[in-house]
């Protein structure tokens, strides 16, 4: 079945970006050279190494190579208003995507074929959308340095245990505060909150041969009942410590967030907005195709 979407044409990351996600950037950047760190001495060397892997290791997605999936490409990104990255398709058993940019050159998305395995057309979109998400917000700086911290704790213990405890607890804060913004983009390019939610419920606990057994309604059911632990200190303490090393917010809450800012009048204000704005300029994306 066919859906219509309007290209968002002028869209601008401040138009959707999450309050705390605006807070944490602006907490980042009064720190000294950090910018300038990842860009001019890690960024050059970080390209070439991931290039070269994509290359060698991953399906560059084209027109002549796997299309339906470039079609989805170039609809979320006329959606959000924004040049296509290349996108790249990896075998790999765990699902995940992931996004990299940091010196203008061009920047590109990986998805694991393990969650394409996972996800219906429209989800895919969703979780494409939630990589351009990153590109529109210039996030790939700090999520590069958060990415090195993790691995330096890991690899150089005396180093790498110094950089962490000066930088990781802001940098996992900023990185869950980013995502948060990057599922408004998700939504923005769906423009339908009930396939973020499906997104989410399948990475939380989903599978293929489990697909047909999920409950959409009961998950965001699940969601809204997050709220009720922090009706209470312990139950707010407990919530904060579950999150506090993750780079990623637990998925229910992230479900909570969508639903909410999907029934908000800043949501509804701003797809209204742009579509009348640019109403003599742009016609609606084409739909979905089925596969």
């Amino acid at each position: 079945m066919s859906t219509l979407k309007t290209p968002l044409i002028g869209l601008r990351a401040d138009h959707f970006r999450h309050p705390l996600d605006l807070e944490a950037t602006r907490a980042l950047k009064q720190i000294p050279g950090l910018d300038l760190l990842v860009r001019n001495l890690l960024g050059s060397l970080a390209e070439q190494v991931f290039y070269l892997e994509n290359i060698a290791s991953s399906i560059l997605v084209s027109d002549r190579q796997m299309p339906q999936l470039h079609t989805l490409l170039q609809e979320a990104c006329q959606i959000l208003d924004l040049e296509p990255p290349e996108l790249y398709v990896r075998q790999n058993p765990v699902p995940n995507a992931y996004t990299f940019a940091i010196r203008g050159k061009q920047p590109f998305i990986v998805i694991h074929t393990s969650l394409l395995e996972l996800l219906t057309p429209e989800e895919t979109q969703a979780v494409i959308a939630h990589e351009l998400g990153h590109l529109k917000c210039e996030h790939s700086v700090y999520l590069t340095l958060a990415n090195l911290i993790i691995l330096a704790a890991g690899q150089l213990p005396n180093l790498g245990g110094l950089l962490a405890q000066a930088l990781q607890t802001q940098i996992l804060e900023w990185v869950r505060c980013a995502e948060f913004t990057c599922d408004r983009a998700a939504l923005l390019a769906t423009q339908d909150p009930r396939v973020m939610m499906s997104t989410l419920m399948k990475l939380t606990g989903g599978s293929p041969s489990l697909v047909s057994q999920l409950n959409l309604e009961a998950f965001i059911d699940q969601a809204r009942a997050y709220d009720q632990i922090s009706l209470t200190e312990m139950g707010e303490m407990l919530k904060q410590a579950q999150t506090a090393a993750r780079t990623h917010p637990v998925p229910v809450l992230r479900a909570r967030e969508i639903d909410r800012w999907a029934g908000s009048q800043a949501y509804q204000t701003l797809l209204h907005h742009r579509s009348i704005q640019y109403n003599n300029e742009a016609k609606p994306v084409g739909g979905w195709r089925n596969w």
